[in-house]
């Protein structure tokens, strides 16, 4: 198989992945107004509206770091729309239980918009990459350093579980009502 070849096909087998993904967003936030984009099963856990947000931020983040483009979160004028109390570069990692708590959102939309406009800049970058991009050490300060390809899987495995765990709270939400 050539390079390209192969650079192509892993470019549809990512872009099959991260559709699997883009198209959970939806259901799992459809209806939920602010009291249950919010709710959280214990006072330390995620709520269904920050897991979303959050895994959107990480793509949203990684992906342009392997672009080099703009994050869609500033340039598209998402921050001001969520006007989140966060930093405008805030993704969700390592924040504290009180400040996930000071999450809010009151239109699913808002998430599922965001997410899909990622997805779009996601979906844009996997048919960009060359076989020689997937090699590309993007991350020197891992042992082995990290590739671009590995980066991508990374971002997949992270959205994938936050999306899980999303639609479990929401689960557990609609199991109380």
């Amino acid at each position: 198989m050539s390079s390209d070849s192969a650079a192509a096909l892993a470019g549809s087998l990512l872009t099959d992945a991260f559709e699997r993904v883009h198209e959970l967003i939806p259901g799992i936030v459809h209806d939920l107004g602010t009291a249950e984009l919010t709710w959280r099963p214990d006072r330390d856990a995620n709520s269904v509206g920050w897991l979303v947000w959050h895994l959107t931020r990480v793509q949203d983040d990684h992906i342009a770091g392997l672009t080099g483009d703009d994050q869609v979160w500033t340039a598209d004028g998402w921050v001001s729309r969520f006007a989140l109390p966060y930093d405008d570069d805030a993704l969700g990692y390592g924040q504290s239980s009180a400040e996930v708590g000071e999450f809010a959102v009151d239109d699913p939309a808002l998430l599922s918009g965001y997410h899909k406009a990622t997805h779009r800049a996601t979906i844009a970058a996997l048919r960009g990459f060359s076989a020689a991009d997937y090699d590309r050490v993007v991350d020197e300060h891992w042992d082995p350093p990290v590739t671009l390809g590995a980066r991508v899987v990374s971002v997949l495995n992270d959205i994938t579980q936050h999306a899980g765990q999303a639609a479990y709270v929401r689960g557990l939400l609609e199991r109380r009502t």
